[in-house]
């Protein structure tokens, strides 16, 4: 069973800095493309940023210049580093990952469960 575990949020000041880490495990063959999104009460799930298999990145507008996506394929392993945090920012932030899965030669998305990010004074 193929798994996602997102860690790292919590509450911080505006201006801080947070990392999030989602770690995948379980019978992976291969991960495609990997992303962070984030849903905030009362709004609709948002993505943040992507990440190829080829590291080529990609980030919704408000975030550009303030947050970094990466990844570690030797570990399975996505972050997004996050830098001159705003209130705007706070939401429920979830990881999703293409993968291919030992016995189904095809990509399919997969979502972690969600980590909170609180930016407040």
């Amino acid at each position: 069973q193929v798994q996602l575990v997102e860690s790292g949020g919590g509450l911080v000041q505006p201006g801080g800095s947070l990392k999030l880490s989602c770690a995948a495990s379980g019978p992976i063959v291969s991960i495609d493309t990997m992303g962070w999104y984030r849903q905030a009460p009362g709004k609709q799930r948002e993505l943040v940023a992507t990440i190829t298999k080829r590291d080529i990145t990609d980030y919704v507008a408000s975030v550009k210049g303030r947050f970094t996506i990466s990844r570690d394929d030797l570990k399975n392993t996505l972050y997004l580093q996050m830098n001159s945090l705003k209130a705007e920012d706070s939401a429920v932030y979830y990881c999703n990952a293409n993968i291919m899965v030992v016995g189904d030669w095809r990509y399919k998305g997969f979502w972690g469960q969600g980590t909170q990010v609180t930016v407040s004074s």
